[in-house]
């Protein structure tokens, strides 16, 4: 079944929902690693995203829903999660644009915008322990389950598995980008809490399909 706009702000909404519970444990990672504060910073950028939720027009598309969560993200969300994550709603809306519902092919070129807005953003690939770990796994998972006739909820699910799975997998690499990056070999051992979060939307977007 092609997900609309309800499904797009459903989505939003289990994310803020989702980013304040995990909150302290994205602040622990990042700490690990960096400053601290990427579990302080995601919950005030999706915080402030809830806000704009209420306040569509009954005729908006899901890549409006996703081009003004980037706007905020951008505006709000401080050090390099809010451009990048921003960057990555807002390429995926313009993979979408004016679509008022989504079947699987628009799902997997709306992931693949995004990821390949972070890529542009970040200067980052796979292996440099950055969310572009979780990202690129999971638009090759959704591309896999949109080519065996997989439906929209299932290549979501597929989507974020992959995305939880390339997170973990970070833990025993090297970073070369980014503030852990700066650690060189005492970064190993440690999630990338990038990663991390981008796993936690994934599975959002997937929850929110199987409503």
């Amino acid at each position: 079944m092609a997900l609309g706009t309800d499904w797009a702000l459903d989505w939003l909404s289990r994310t803020a929902a989702t980013i304040a519970v995990q909150r302290s444990h994205l602040n622990t990672l990042d700490r690990e690693i960096g400053d601290g504060d990427h579990g302080e910073n995601l919950d005030r950028g999706f915080t402030a995203v809830l806000t704009e939720l209420a306040s569509f027009d009954d005729d908006a598309v899901p890549s409006d829903v996703l081009k003004r969560t980037a706007m905020k993200l951008i505006s709000t969300v401080g050090g390099a999660s809010g451009p990048l994550l921003g960057t990555a709603y807002l390429k995926g809306a313009a993979a979408i644009v004016d679509l008022p519902e989504l079947d699987g092919a628009a799902l997997v070129a709306m992931l693949t915008a995004a990821r390949d807005g972070v890529v542009l953003r970040g200067k980052a690939m796979v292996g440099d322990a950055t969310m572009i770990d979780a990202w690129t796994p999971a638009v090759d998972a959704a591309a896999r389950a949109l080519a065996e006739g997989q439906s929209e909820a299932e290549i979501l699910d597929a989507a974020a598995t992959a995305a939880e799975e390339g997170a973990l997998a970070t833990e025993p690499i090297v970073a070369r980008k980014g503030r852990a990056s700066y650690l060189g070999e005492r970064a190993i051992g440690h999630r990338d809490p990038g990663a991390q979060s981008s796993a936690l939307l994934l599975r959002e977007a997937a929850n929110a399909a199987i409503a």
